[in-house]
């Protein structure tokens, strides 16, 4: 399977616009104001989405608009992290068969807002601010329940389905075009220091449940099926399930599960 083309954010912004003015003229319980506020009244996505995530985590000590700002600029300054959102959020019209607009997501995913918060909190990390990273990590955690370390390294095109229960440790480090169920666990087998957490290739689909523990690497196209758990490095298009994990099919073609969302198992392999 291919890897897909990714509309530029100017034409993804359009398309968001045109859904929520189609969707606010039907609303019966919301107030109208929800889509104008939310998406109708900005005049760009940075700024849609600096709104609606700031309203999502302010709290007492992290007043809304000062979290508005804060992403807002964040964004302005850092382009790629805004490319990295756009994909993000194209990845759900992809790959969810129930995410056919892209304001969904945008509004109500938990699983996409969680990964923005991480992006963020990164930022704040890589700029030394340690204690702001971790707030933002501790309010993930809270509002969305998914912990995501703000040292962890995580690229692009990442669909999280759900997001419920997701863990993600300090030296994991994430590839692109990944898709993550609900309750996945990437983390440490005990009290290691240094690299101790998963890498996780390119392209791989992490089952509902799965745990990747260790200083272990799971290869590029890679499936790991439902509450398996992984404690050694999985090759490469390899289906590993199991508790400890196992490959029971080793793909030839150069597939990525992650982009098929294809969950089954078909054994090659005896276990």
């Amino acid at each position: 399977m291919g890897i897909p083309k990714f509309k530029t954010i100017h034409e993804v912004w359009q398309l968001i616009q045109k859904e929520a003015r189609v969707q606010h003229e039907s609303l019966t319980f919301l107030a109208p104001e929800f889509l104008k506020r939310s998406i109708l009244d900005h005049d760009s996505f940075e700024a849609a989405f600096a709104f609606i995530l700031s309203h999502k985590l302010s709290c007492h000590d992290a007043k809304v608009e000062h979290l508005r700002q804060h992403f807002h600029e964040a964004l302005l300054a850092n382009p790629k992290v805004l490319e990295s959102i756009s994909r993000d959020l194209q990845s759900y019209v992809q790959r969810d068969p129930a995410s056919q607009q892209y304001y969904l997501p945008l509004l109500f995913y938990k699983g996409f807002h969680a990964i923005q918060v991480y992006r963020f909190s990164h930022l704040l990390w890589k700029a030394g601010n340690r204690f702001e990273a971790f707030f933002l990590q501790s309010k993930n955690s809270e509002v969305f329940d998914v912990d995501i370390h703000p040292a962890a390294k995580i690229g692009f095109a990442i669909f999280v389905d759900h997001g419920s229960g997701i863990v993600i440790g300090e030296t994991a480090v994430v590839g692109n075009y990944i898709s993550i169920l609900h309750g996945v666990t990437l983390g440490g087998t005990g009290k290691q220091k240094g690299k101790r957490h998963p890498n996780i290739e390119d392209g791989v689909l992490l089952g509902a449940g799965a745990k990747v523990l260790g200083n272990v690497t799971v290869g590029k196209g890679a499936k790991i099926g439902a509450g398996s758990v992984v404690l050694v490095d999985i090759p490469d298009h390899c289906t590993a399930v199991g508790v400890p994990a196992k490959c029971v099919k080793n793909k030839l073609a150069d597939d990525y599960a992650a982009l098929k969302m294809d969950q089954g198992v078909y054994n090659d392999f005896d276990f």
